[in-house]
């Protein structure tokens, strides 16, 4: 039978264990958050697109399980090549499981911001229907790795390809998120402007929010003179809106407000 001292000791070990495989998780994880949060999910779309609630379920299950394990299999009494077994294979499913999130973090990432006739969208890489990958546009990827870039939808061709794109739309594939719908930004400009309002309609709708929306302004640069807004279309249920520079289109800064 275990004296008490040994039984003590054994605890100790596992905690110490459990420990340090707990500060390498962290580090992993950190490094983790490096990749999603600076390239895939930078602001805003780490709120609009819901990367940081889905990258926070995913890493917390994966570090605290690991080390939770190691905490239950670490005993000193085993022979050594049996304990270095246990353990790799800990390590292994844990790398595993770490893996798969970031593959579903990569999968569900936002990959354009798009204006779309009068509003912008954020496409993510799953909403992008694969058979239209290859009519993507020379000069615009698809799946760029280093981050959402910023794309317009161009102008239907006639009116039977509108009400086609209406239809598909009404099925589930957004306009902004068909490759051969696609542009470069700069070719949108003119119609961005177009559509754009002059961001003192905003400020008359949400006078409570009047504080707010200055400060992005401020932020930015801005007075109310030289800036401009549209809606924001997200994968979350709540509307953003986009401010704008009333003269050259360029986004100037992002408030967490529904202005449809």
């Amino acid at each position: 039978m275990l004296s008490h001292h040994t039984a003590t000791f054994d605890w100790r070990d596992r905690l110490r264990a459990a420990s340090i495989h707990l500060g390498l998780s962290a580090l992993v994880a950190a490094l983790a958050a490096l990749l999603v949060f600076g390239l895939w999910y930078p602001y805003p779309y780490r709120v609009v697109s819901g990367g940081r609630d889905l990258f926070v379920l995913v890493v917390a299950v994966d570090v605290v399980l690991g080390p939770l394990i190691t905490f239950a299999v670490f005993d000193r009494a085993k022979p050594r090549r049996e304990l270095k077994r246990d353990l790799t294979v800990v390590g292994v499913l844990q790398l595993a499981g770490l893996l798969y999130g970031l593959w579903t973090v990569d999968m569900a990432r936002p990959v354009h911001m798009v204006f779309e006739i009068d509003r912008f969208r954020v496409v993510h890489l799953i909403d992008i229907p694969s058979e239209l990958e290859s009519k993507a546009p020379a000069g615009i990827e698809v799946s760029p790795w280093t981050g959402p870039t910023l794309i317009a939808a161009r102008p239907f061709r006639d009116e039977r390809e509108k009400f086609e794109a209406t239809m598909a739309a009404l099925q589930g594939v957004q306009i902004g998120a068909r490759p051969d719908f696609w542009q470069p930004y700069e070719q949108a400009r003119d119609a961005v402007l177009k559509a754009a309002k002059p961001v003192a309609k905003l400020q008359a709708r949400f006078p409570q929010r009047a504080a707010e929306i200055d400060a992005a302004m401020k932020q930015a640069g801005h007075t109310a003179a030289d800036t401009a807004y549209l809606p924001l279309i997200a994968r979350k249920a709540e509307a953003w809106t986009v401010l704008l520079d009333a003269r050259t289109a360029a986004i100037v800064g992002y408030l967490p407000l529904d202005s449809f």
